[in-house]
């Protein structure tokens, strides 16, 4: 038995050492020659599992440690007779955490409150979900778009595309991408899209890069259609669009669904999955290691501070997205290298805030958010 492992999979050393024979190698030279005599694959995004990898192999099992599976040829594997899985909603936290920080950052700078505003969510699986509730926790009108969900689900609590296009002051996406069909996303944001706005919103994509149509943004920015860009998602990254840059309000890596969390919990699921599959008696594993918080501390006196203050002081201490966005800045050609050195960043529900002056429904709303609270 033997298991290859791209070796950019943090915390999974050792889960399957006493079950069968381990590989680890970075996901480029994860060559057909490689995986031949391999049972199955644990991977990230970079290890294109195709037909040109896997033909002629044993390969019975692949898993990827991510949400998305673009990189997985699913017709061929399906063919081929090779299961996989994903990890879905394994960073869906973190990309929460990213949202909540970029919304803060750009209240901020903008001076708005952001309970008096309209937040539409295209796309609500794992992550958006998690994005609309926050949305509501700090006050804010929450419009839902899930063309699939509204299908098959309820229909009342989802709106119309057109209605997010009239109504929302920021828009933010979590679609998967999808080239075909009733419910393609390839550019769904396009000139045709950014005609029917109504507003001038801020637009997020933390989702994928082509569900952009990066001439279709840059002219609504150029042409003042858009108040704002944020974009962790590129078209062809890492060959990004140096004008879209330069452009946009904030710009990262695709770092959204970094955190070591995230990570965490998609290895967690892809050693249960090929446990799963081969009959692997792993009950009992789970990543060690997963580094603490340089400041696990938060000390927030809430005298004179307004509700949003508060919880913005909470969130940027967790995760100030300026930092990673003037790395970024500073040297684009690096996006590879930035998402490989990620630096730590832990999630809500690894921080303690130690609460002075913080009203009662405040103190209850950063718990909802995911903080412990410690009250002094």
């Amino acid at each position: 038995m033997k298991i290859i492992i791209d070796d950019k999979i943090p915390y999974i050393r050792g889960a399957f050492e006493p079950v069968a024979e381990v590989i680890y190698l970075p996901g480029a030279n994860t060559t057909s020659e490689v995986v031949r005599d391999a049972d199955a694959i644990v991977t990230r995004t970079r290890t294109i599992c195709n037909e040109s990898l896997l033909a002629g192999s044993r390969v019975k099992m692949i898993a990827t440690a991510t949400i998305g599976y673009d990189h997985i040829d699913t017709a061929y594997c399906k063919k081929a007779g090779i299961g996989w899985t994903n990890a879905p909603g394994c960073n869906s936290k973190s990309v929460e955490q990213y949202i909540a920080s970029v919304l803060m950052v750009w209240a901020e700078a903008r001076n708005v409150q952001l309970k008096e505003l309209c937040l539409g969510v295209i796309g609500v699986g794992n992550v958006g979900s998690k994005v609309a509730r926050f949305g509501e926790l700090l006050g804010m009108t929450v419009l839902r778009n899930d063309p699939p969900r509204k299908r098959n689900e309820d229909p009342a609590p989802f709106a119309e595309l057109s209605e997010i296009l009239e109504k929302a002051d920021i828009i933010s996406l979590h679609v998967p991408l999808e080239t075909r069909g009733d419910d393609a996303t390839y550019h769904l944001v396009n000139s045709d899209f950014i005609r029917q706005l109504a507003k001038k919103p801020l637009l997020i994509n933390s989702c994928r890069g082509e569900v952009t149509d990066t001439a279709a943004v840059k002219q609504a920015l150029n042409q003042g259609k858009l108040e704002a860009f944020v974009a962790d998602c590129w078209e062809n990254e890492p060959d990004i669009d140096r004008e879209l840059l330069d452009a946009a309000f904030l710009a990262t890596p695709h770092i959204a669904g970094y955190s070591r969390d995230g990570k965490a919990t998609g290895t967690l699921m892809s050693v249960q999955a090929i446990a799963g599959f081969f009959g692997f008696n792993l009950n009992n594993w789970t990543p060690s290691g997963v580094e603490l918080p340089e400041c696990p501390t938060i000390e927030i006196d809430g005298a004179g501070l307004s509700a949003q203050d508060i919880i913005s002081k909470a969130i940027l201490h967790t995760y100030d997205i300026r930092t990673d966005d003037a790395r970024f800045r500073a040297q684009p050609s690096g996006f590879e290298k930035q998402r490989g050195d990620y630096p730590v960043r832990r999630e809500f529900a690894a921080y303690t805030i130690r609460a002075v002056n913080i009203p009662g429904d405040i103190r209850m709303l950063l718990t909802q958010i995911g903080f412990n609270i410690v009250n002094e």
